[in-house]
């Protein structure tokens, strides 16, 4: 939650504000219900030193365009392609052209300089482009003679790759063009309505393992941004996000056109930044800043409303107020056990959703005579204005932060003075609606604490100079998805989720119709029969945690308290089950289980102690060790990477359990640096521990099992070892075709595998 909050220097400006306050003023917003009413008081509070406090925190996070950045970068980027690394090289190349200002020789030198590493990666249309960019510039006459030369090698070359007909060896495979893809749920499944759970999935036809329940589209989503930490080198940043994907659609390059204003925001091509500016970023761009500063949520809410465009939302409050004056005036026991009537508020979801009352009314007001499953695909803005905002589970001053956060925000866009979009229909100026941009921003804002989903890529840390390449699964992005969203959580879920990036968008100028670059898939992680319901995990995971941390987790983040199989289990069978905590922590004298104490681990069999600071001592040592020995193996030093890892390896095995976090990642470490020495069956054998400590953390049917299976079997496979690669197959194949598309990389490699050593037999 670091990064979807604001940074904090403004929570603690918003906090001593709120500490400030009379008691009676307090009291005031601990009785609001509706939404418009929580902004309101947000914005009577917020004074011309509250922005300008956001201001001063906010140049922390500059965006406005720098040449002297450029220029910084620029020279970054030689010292790189001195070095050959034509990748990095290329990524500091992108961050000059982004800092660079309009109509400048420093734009012009980033971008022919770029054009020099695209053409060694083989990107020769990319090269032609940015050589053709350069010129635009006004790139300087007495260097030009050398971008000429570069223009004509790359023109030969790209006729020549027309003729034969084949993709480069280095050409980043071009995203398939698809055009308004649909979210659509599987005819075996329903929306369904309980006063219990509120709105959830149901298969009404049995399901196997394996297939496909639900594809979504996103609504909208936020980049998570590179950490302060990472923005010294492309190199430490590698395994981040930011300058590797379209802020539009999460393409993956290193060529990105800039966005014509901001040094931040960043795109695959023309088309994606001149989309974004047109739904969104003409209203963002000018807060760039501040919008670092205030975090994911904040971010995410207000692009969420801008995409939708001032129509959309009114129609949709339009909607849920006739629901209001449909309903009787009754009262109704909220889940606080307060009191209030349907005649109370005029903010009909404020009631509607908190009440789970109107969930039948809504998709019989979207689609009269139709189910509930109606109301929800990617494009519905009605999807997304309709989830639980839970305003009045959320503590006081954590609603006054988020009130006041909105509050700024939609005070610095009136400020913007934005000019209107008057060649779309749909686009009228926010900055004459700021309470309503202000109201439903936070509306979102409140949603997206139990609604936001974490979008997840595995990064391929490329190295040309190893036979072996480092990846790890990392966070890109912060999205908000429709039918996703209702989804209800299960510590042992039976489906599991994809990711698909960069789709197109439709063409339509309409904002329903934009394609928003991201779609999930859930598929049935196993067998699941009619009439039960679909179930996902939010985090906690029973594999993972004990009972109670899992339910404490749940009730403080998402309001409830769970009721799923896994924990009815173990709550009712706690004394015969080890708790996970004790997991992986073992007695140095006998081997045994360590129980946890106030202050010390007790061993169960021969009651030998070691107080906790102790054990976390040698944990600190050894996560320090396996740092370096990573660190060494970055840098080509691999026998003294082995040394390091032997020595941890053996400190690790005298107080933990092999199926210890530490030791997987131990034997993980190891096997690749004995795989990047060709000692393939050696990093196998080391391998097979990390799998235990996969299985153990993950579970038998994970995906995080089923590429360690696949890692596997690629070191049988490398080191001759035919008939164990075979075994292992079809385990890492049932594993991944659980969870992945069937034309993942992963798969198609397997296959590749099994086909080759089955042509030998």
């Amino acid at each position: 939650m670091e990064m979807d909050l604001p940074c904090p220097e403004w929570i603690r400006h918003v906090e001593q504000k709120w500490t400030r306050l009379e008691s009676p003023t307090r009291g005031r917003l601990s009785v609001f219900t509706d939404i418009d009413d929580l902004f309101h008081f947000g914005e009577s509070q917020l004074q011309p030193e509250d922005l300008e406090a956001l201001s001063r925190i906010s140049e922390k996070n500059p965006v406005k365009k720098s040449s002297e950045c450029a220029a910084r970068f620029r020279e970054q980027g030689n010292v790189s392609f001195k070095e050959k690394d034509y990748t990095s090289a290329g990524l500091y190349y992108t961050q000059g052209v982004c800092h660079a200002e309009k109509n400048t020789e420093e734009l012009s030198l980033c971008y022919a300089n770029r054009s020099a590493a695209l053409f060694h990666l083989g990107l020769y249309t990319k090269c032609l482009e940015d050589i053709q960019q350069a010129f635009d510039e006004g790139y300087p006459s007495y260097l030009q003679r050398k971008l000429m030369d570069r223009q004509l090698r790359c023109t030969s070359l790209v006729k020549m790759q027309e003729f034969q007909k084949v993709t480069p060896k280095h050409q980043t495979p071009q995203t398939k063009k698809n055009k308004g893809v649909n979210a659509r749920m599987s005819p075996a499944v329903s929306v369904n309505f309980a006063p219990e759970k509120g709105r959830y999935l149901l298969a009404t036809e049995n399901k196997s393992a394996g297939e496909i329940m639900v594809e979504d589209e996103a609504f909208s989503f936020v980049l998570i941004p590179v950490k302060k930490e990472y923005k010294k080198t492309i190199q430490a940043s590698i395994f981040t996000s930011e300058p590797m994907h379209c802020h539009h659609c999460l393409s993956e390059n290193i060529y990105s056109v800039p966005c014509r204003s901001c040094s931040y925001a960043r795109y695959c091509k023309q088309s994606c930044e001149m989309e974004a500016w047109d739904q969104y970023h003409c209203w963002e761009c000018p807060l760039g800043s501040e919008l670092l500063t205030l975090g994911l949520f904040a971010h995410l809410a207000l692009r969420v409303t801008l995409k939708a465009g001032i129509k959309e939302v009114q129609r949709a409050r339009k909607i849920f107020l006739n629901l209001v004056n449909e309903l009787p005036k009754a009262t109704f026991v909220r889940s606080d056990g307060k009191s209030c009537s349907s005649s109370e508020t005029s903010d009909s979801l404020g009631l509607v959703s908190e009440m789970n009352v109107g969930a039948p009314l809504i998709s019989n007001q979207c689609f009269k005579g139709s189910n509930y499953s109606s109301c929800y695909y990617g494009k519905s803005y009605l999807g997304i204005y309709s989830l639980l905002t839970h305003v009045e589970k959320h503590s006081h001053n954590l609603c006054f932060l988020l009130a006041l956060t909105m509050a700024a925000i939609s005070q610095r866009i009136a400020q913007e003075e934005i000019s209107c979009h008057d060649h779309e229909e749909g686009h009228v100026c926010w900055c004459s609606e700021k309470s309503l941009l202000g109201a439903t921003a936070l509306r979102h804002m409140l949603q997206l604490t139990c609604n936001a989903q974490a979008v997840t890529a595995i990064k391929v840390k490329e190295d040309t100079s190893l036979p072996v390449q480092s990846s790890k699964e990392l966070r890109i992005a912060t999205a908000v998805f429709p039918i996703l969203s209702l989804l209800n959580h299960a510590c042992q879920p039976n489906t599991s989720i994809s990711f698909s990036l960069g789709l197109r968008s439709s063409g339509s100028s309409s904002p329903e119709y934009f394609s928003s670059g991201l779609k999930v898939t859930v598929r049935a992680c196993r067998d699941i029969a009619a009439g039960q319901e679909l179930l996902h995990c939010y985090g906690p995971h029973s594999s993972r945690l004990d009972v109670e941390k899992r339910q404490c987790l749940l009730l403080m983040q998402y309001f409830f308290q769970c009721q799923c199989e896994d924990c009815k289990l173990e709550l009712a069978h706690k004394s015969k089950i080890l708790p996970l905590t004790f997991n992986g922590l073992k007695c140095e004298k006998c081997g045994n289980f360590l129980e946890m104490s106030v202050d010390m681990h007790v061993c169960s069999h021969c009651d030998h102690r070691i107080l906790n600071t102790e054990l976390q001592k040698r944990m600190q040592i050894l996560q320090h060790q396996l740092k370096q020995a990573v660190e060494l193996m970055e840098n080509n030093q691999i026998n003294g990477a082995l040394s390091i890892l032997h020595k941890a390896t053996t400190l690790a095995d005298s107080f933990l359990m092999k199926v210890h976090t530490l030791q997987g990642e131990l034997a993980d470490a190891t096997a690749r640096a004995y795989a990047t020495m060709g000692l393939w069956r050696k990093a196998a054998s080391h391998l097979k521990y990390s799998i235990d400590a996969i299985c153990s953390q993950y579970g038998k049917d994970s995906v995080e099992l089923g590429r360690q299976q696949h890692k596997l079997a690629q070191l049988h496979f490398n080191g001759g070892d035919g008939l164990s690669a075979l075994s292992v197959i079809p385990l890492a194949r049932r594993l991944l075709t659980l969870h992945c598309d069937p034309h993942c990389t992963e798969l198609q490699e397997l296959q590749a595998m099994e086909a080759c050593l089955m042509s030998t037999m």
